[in-house]
C-alpha cells in the first residue's frame, strides 16, 4: 500500500471493511507465509458459498474453545479447534455446529477428530475478526495459493496490530430530557468503524472536580423496551437522575449491545437461558467470552471531553480497571444497584458470583 496515495485505505479502514464483508456473508483472506487462508463466517455464508468452500476438499470448520467445550471436542490449539469437513458436508450441518440453538434436541453431534499441529495464526486472526463483527465466532476456512479476485486480504499481523483508538465528535446539541432540561448530547465516531457512541452531558459539570460518570452499554431490550430480564433500564434512569440531582455529570452510552456480542447473539443467549443456562454459560455455548466489551472507548471519550477524574457509577470492577489503565483517574466507585425483579434475580446473582460485580 502506498502511504502517499490519499485514496488508499488505512489499516484501520481495511479492518473495518473486513468485518463488514464477513457480516454480509462475503469471504476474506488471511495471508500466511506460503499460502492464504480463505475464510467465510459459518453463520453468514450462503449455501452456495459454503458449498463452494467445502466441495474442493481440505476445508475446516474453526470454532472457539468455548464452543468446542460445549460440543465435547478435544481442544489442541489452546483457544480454538479445527474440524476437517467432508466435501459433501451440507451447509445446514455447518450452521448447526456453529449455533447452539438446537444442541439439546441433537445431543450427539460427534464423533469429532480435530486437526492437530501447524500454524493457526491465520485461523486465530480470522476468529478475532468474526468476533469483532459481532457474529457467531465460527468460520469455514480453506488454504488456497492465492485469494479469488476482489477478496480483501489481510495478514495476522494486520489483525493483531495495536491501532490507537481515536474518536471525533461529529456533532453536539442541547437535548432536554425528563431527567434534566439542561442536557447536551455529543455524538462520537471511532476511527476503526462507522459505529457511533454518545455522551450525555447533564447540567453544568465542573471539570475541575471528579465528575459523576456512568459508562453504560447499549441495551435495546432494557433501555427501550423496559425488559425485566436485566437491570439496564433502571440503571440508566437512576444514573441520569442522580447526575441531575447533584448538579451535573456525564453518561457515556456505548454501542456494545449484549456485552459486546450484538443484539442478535444476545437474543440467542436469551433463548439458551430459556433452556436453563445462566448468562455466562449461554455466552460460552455461543463461543464468546463472558464479556466482549471494550471500555477503552469510554476512556477515550472522556479524554476527548477533557475529563480526567471521575466518580464512577458502576458495580463492574472491569470498568474501573480499564478506565484506570487508560489514563482516567477513578477517585471513587459509586454503587448502582437498582431494578431487581423476579425475572432478573438470577441474572443479578450471576453478575456477582461469576462476573465479579461488587455491591
Amino acid at each position: 500500500m502506498n502511504s502517499d496515495d490519499p485514496f488508499a485505505p488505512t489499516l484501520s479502514e481495511r479492518l473495518s471493511r473486513a468485518t463488514a464483508d464477513l457480516r454480509i456473508g462475503l469471504p476474506i483472506a488471511i495471508a500466511g507465509d506460503r499460502d492464504c487462508l480463505l475464510v467465510i463466517a459459518a453463520a453468514r455464508g450462503s449455501d452456495a458459498r459454503l458449498g463452494a468452500m467445502v466441495s474442493a476438499g481440505g476445508s475446516e470448520l474453526v470454532l472457539t474453545q468455548w464452543r468446542a467445550q460445549t460440543l465435547k471436542i478435544r481442544v489442541y490449539d489452546e483457544d480454538l479447534v479445527r474440524l476437517p469437513l467432508d466435501p459433501e458436508t451440507p451447509a445446514g450441518r455447518i450452521r448447526a455446529l456453529a449455533d447452539p440453538k438446537d444442541d439439546l434436541s441433537n445431543p450427539m453431534m460427534g464423533p469429532f477428530s480435530p486437526s492437530r499441529g501447524g500454524d493457526v495464526g491465520p485461523e486465530r486472526a480470522a476468529i478475532k475478526l468474526v468476533r469483532r463483527a459481532q457474529i457467531l465466532p465460527a468460520i469455514v476456512a480453506v488454504r488456497v495459493a492465492r485469494p479469488p479476485a476482489g477478496v480483501l486480504t489481510l495478514t495476522p499481523e494486520d489483525v493483531a496490530a495495536s491501532i490507537p483508538l481515536s474518536l471525533a465528535e461529529t456533532v453536539s446539541a442541547s437535548l432536554p430530557i425528563s431527567a434534566s432540561a439542561k442536557t447536551r448530547l455529543h455524538v462520537m465516531r471511532t476511527n476503526s468503524s462507522d459505529e457511533e457512541h454518545y455522551a450525555v452531558e447533564i447540567g453544568n459539570p465542573d471539570r475541575t472536580r471528579p465528575l459523576l460518570t456512568r459508562v453504560h452499554s447499549a441495551c435495546f431490550t432494557g433501555d427501550v423496551l423496559g425488559s425485566l430480564k436485566c437491570d439496564c433500564g433502571p440503571q440508566l434512569d437512576a444514573a441520569l437522575g442522580q447526575m441531575a440531582a447533584t448538579g451535573g455529570g456525564v453518561l457515556l452510552y456505548l454501542n456494545q449491545e449484549g456485552r459486546g456480542i450484538g443484539l442478535a447473539n444476545k437474543m440467542r443467549a436469551y433463548a439458551l437461558q430459556d433452556q436453563g443456562f445462566d448468562t455466562v454459560e449461554a455466552n460460552h455455548r455461543l463461543g464468546f467470552e463472558d464479556d466482549e466489551r471494550d471500555f477503552r472507548i469510554g476512556a477515550t471519550i472522556l479524554k476527548q471531553m477533557r475529563i480526567g477524574r471521575v466518580r464512577l457509577l458502576t458495580n463492574n470492577p472491569r470498568k474501573v480497571a480499564m478506565l484506570s489503565e487508560n489514563g482516567i483517574e477513578v477517585i471513587e466507585r459509586v454503587p448502582l444497584w437498582v431494578g431487581e425483579t423476579a425475572f432478573n434475580r438470577d441474572y443479578l446473582r450471576i453478575k456477582t458470583e461469576r462476573s465479579g460485580h461488587m455491591k
